[in-house]
């Protein structure tokens, strides 16, 4: 493979990777430099805006990356996304359309946008593949998110239509690790799982009360896996569509909240209030494409919630 020689044999070259300090980009910074890449460029959003054009112009121009990773975004939930909408899709589509089009001004050999799985229809077929893009109607709770990402996925595509521009794309699903946000009000089902199962722990609690019935399957990956796979694709992948990144496997709220409660080590009881919502049924990546490209998951569901509740007894304030 022509292609992986020219990422993986170049340590040296210089890698801007966009939004290091997050979920993503901070696993990612991680794995680059386990693989001994020695030229990472990191800004933080103090020393660079990339909602500013001007700005984010002049970095490229300076800096001339070789490698872009495109990890940097507004993200929320749904209380986030239905109180800020504007926000949502206008800094999302500020940050893809500076860093795509200065990276392919200034020369980068080859950029990675990262989205998420909500850019898929609301009804879209299960497990989801790759062409469900734009085939139906979105969540309506998320839209303004998921049209800024869709709209990435298209002018990374359309660069390389017209420019020849070596811009590809990478859909992680639910993600989880070291650095998520366990926010008491806005965090993700996992995280926000782990909390309350440790607060309960802590408190002597006798039980913890999930809502819903916990039946709806979810697909979960590490955000390790996740890194690994990203750097895979820059190795080994050129395509104009984008990629599905999942573990391919599925696991129930129920057997998830109880893997949970048996890491943190709660005694108590787990109690599923059924007059709650549940949410969608079923929802999971098809990730036959990334397997046929030579990549799958490595890191089971067990051992990353080990590795996450190690981390947030370390780093969350009690």
């Amino acid at each position: 493979m022509g292609e992986t020689d020219s990422f993986f044999s170049d340590k040296s070259a210089k890698i801007f990777v966009a939004g290091h300090r997050g979920l993503v980009g901070s696993a990612i910074v991680r794995k680059l430099q386990s693989l001994g890449f020695t030229n990472l460029v990191l800004r933080t959003h103090a020393e660079l805006d990339l909602t500013r054009q001007s700005d984010v112009e002049s970095f490229f121009a300076t800096e001339k990356p070789q490698h872009v990773i495109l990890a940097a975004a507004k993200v929320g939930g749904i209380h986030a996304n239905n109180t800020y909408p504007a926000d949502f899709i206008a800094i999302n589509l500020q940050i893809q359309t500076n860093v795509i089009d200065s990276s392919y001004r200034h020369g980068v050999k080859k950029l990675l946008f990262l989205g998420s799985s909500c850019i898929y229809p609301k009804f879209a077929p299960q497990p989801i593949p790759e062409n469900a893009l734009l085939s139906g109607p979105l969540e309506p709770t998320n839209e303004w998110y998921a049209v800024a990402k869709i709209a990435g996925i298209k002018m990374c595509q359309a660069y390389r239509i017209q420019h020849g521009f070596d811009a590809i794309s990478a859909m992680p699903t639910n993600l989880y690790g070291p650095n998520d946000n366990f926010h008491p009000e806005n965090s993700h089902v996992l995280p926000a799982l782990m909390r309350r199962f440790h607060k309960a722990k802590v408190e002597g609690a006798k039980e913890v009360v999930v809502w819903g019935t916990g039946s709806p399957l979810r697909e979960f990956l590490h955000v390790d896996d996740l890194a690994d796979a990203v750097v895979y694709l820059m190795g080994n992948y050129s395509g104009l569509e984008h990629v599905n990144v999942g573990s391919g496997k599925e696991v129930t709220i129920k057997e998830l909240a109880e893997l949970v409660k048996e890491v943190v080590g709660f005694e108590g009881e787990l109690v599923w209030d059924s007059s709650k919502p549940d949410g969608t049924p079923r929802k999971l990546m098809d990730n036959s494409k990334l397997a046929s490209i030579g990549w799958n998951a490595k890191i089971s569901l067990k051992d990353g919630l080990v590795d996450t509740y190690k981390w947030y007894l370390e780093n969350v304030k009690q």
